[in-house]
């Protein structure tokens, strides 16, 4: 019988996927222009030394574009601008804040399964995983319900317009792409500004209000950084933990002899939602800039060059992983690289991994024979830097 992840359509740039290896641990794309490095230990290496390599890639970006178009967005911002940066969200996500949390996700699971129940087939991403994380990050930003709609348009769109790394073939096409992405960020832009315009008049006690009144160096945030930090921990908060409960419900599935190992123990739950974050990491390629000439893995990259580290290759190394092809729902130990390394290590992290646990214990209670429908095979995203389920149908009986 062919093994389930043989038939997954996933994008094709994603080869570790298919249990293949990389002909170089690093190699140079010429079209592209970048270096592409792929091993664990070299990836561990270059996420933690960000003296070395920059997370600051748009100045390597042949068009020359604003700078507020990344300003405040600690994502791309490097030591020590960064730890001010980020360090106006890290209390957003304390254990203590993410465990008084843990109630409100539990009844926000239960409604969603609620809406669902009686239903004898539908779809997980759309109907449970995309909703519960994109809830709960629009409720911390202090959005109304109302236009929770709106976020997912935008996500859309997103994933729409990241789907591979190539250069366009005109000037005219790149000029095209270009705007089409510009016009969604200046949408984004203002309704976060809005938001910001209305906090400063009547605060509350949401991200934004805090934002709006923080200080970096004895000033406040403008509107553009209010704006961009708000949309990476929309984008971060939303898609990424969307992406794991729907590839860890996908893996329960296709390996069913870890999925009864899980049901039988629920004990095993955190591990198999770390197995699932190395086995198909959602953000699967992080970029980076050098500050100088460097060797990685005997290949010397020179200063000032575009690349790509490919965490979702990484996290398949037999160097760091035994039978790295192998989804392992009790695998110990697992220090994969699914949310980072270093001072970037995802700032949810332990939202993501709260939100993901309570989805996936609550569904095997109340759906416990849930299980994907085998007239309607999943689909995956065709972006780049990701990978994860786009929808996947299920069915109840």
């Amino acid at each position: 019988m062919t093994p389930p992840v043989d038939q997954w359509e996933f994008h094709p740039g994603h080869f570790w996927l298919r249990g293949k290896r990389p002909e170089k641990i690093v190699d140079y794309d010429e079209e592209l222009q970048l270096w592409n490095v792929y091993g664990y230990p070299e990836s561990a290496a270059i996420l933690g030394n960000p003296k070395t390599f920059s997370s600051d890639t748009m100045r390597l970006d042949p068009i020359k574009l604003d700078e507020s178009i990344v300003e405040g967005d600690f994502s791309h911002t490097d030591p020590p601008k960064h730890r001010k940066l980020r360090g106006l969200v890290d209390h957003a996500f304390t254990p203590g804040l993410v465990a008084k949390l843990e109630s409100q996700v539990h009844g926000i699971v239960h409604e969603l399964l609620d809406d669902i129940e009686g239903k004898s087939q539908f779809d997980l991403v759309a109907e449970f995983a995309a909703p519960l994380p994109l809830i709960m990050i629009s409720d911390l930003l202090g959005v109304p319900a109302s236009d929770r709609a709106l976020f997912r348009q935008w996500m859309d769109k997103m994933l729409d317009g990241s789907e591979k790394f190539e250069s366009p073939e005109t000037v005219l096409e790149q000029e095209q792409e270009l705007e089409k992405e510009l016009e969604l960020l200046w949408e984004m832009r203002d309704y976060w500004h809005e938001r910001a315009a209305e906090s400063r008049k009547r605060p509350r006690e949401d991200l934004i209000s805090q934002l709006v009144h923080a200080e970096v160096d004895g000033e406040r945030l403008n509107d553009s950084q209010i704006s961009n930090i708000a949309n990476r921990l929309l984008v971060n908060g939303h898609l990424t933990t969307a992406m794991l409960i729907a590839n860890t419900v996908l893996c329960m599935d296709a390996f069913p002899d870890q999925g009864a190992r899980v049901r039988a123990d629920r004990s095993l739950v955190p591990p198999l939602l770390e197995e699932s974050m190395r086995y198909m990491s959602p953000i699967c390629g992080v970029g980076r800039a050098t500050n100088t000439d460097v060797e990685v893995a005997g290949q010397v990259i020179p200063k000032d060059q575009l690349l790509i580290v490919w965490t979702g290759a990484a996290n398949r190394d037999e160097r760091q992983f035994e039978n790295p092809d192998m989804f392992d729902a009790g695998r110990s130990p697992n220090a994969h690289l699914g949310l980072g390394r270093g001072i970037h290590f995802c700032v949810g992290r332990q939202l993501a991994r709260m939100e993901s646990k309570a989805a996936v214990e609550i569904l095997l209670d109340r759906l416990p024979t849930l299980r994907t429908d085998p007239a309607n095979p999943p689909s995956f995203l065709q972006v780049v830097d990701a990978s994860g389920v786009a929808t996947l149908p299920v069915v109840t009986q």
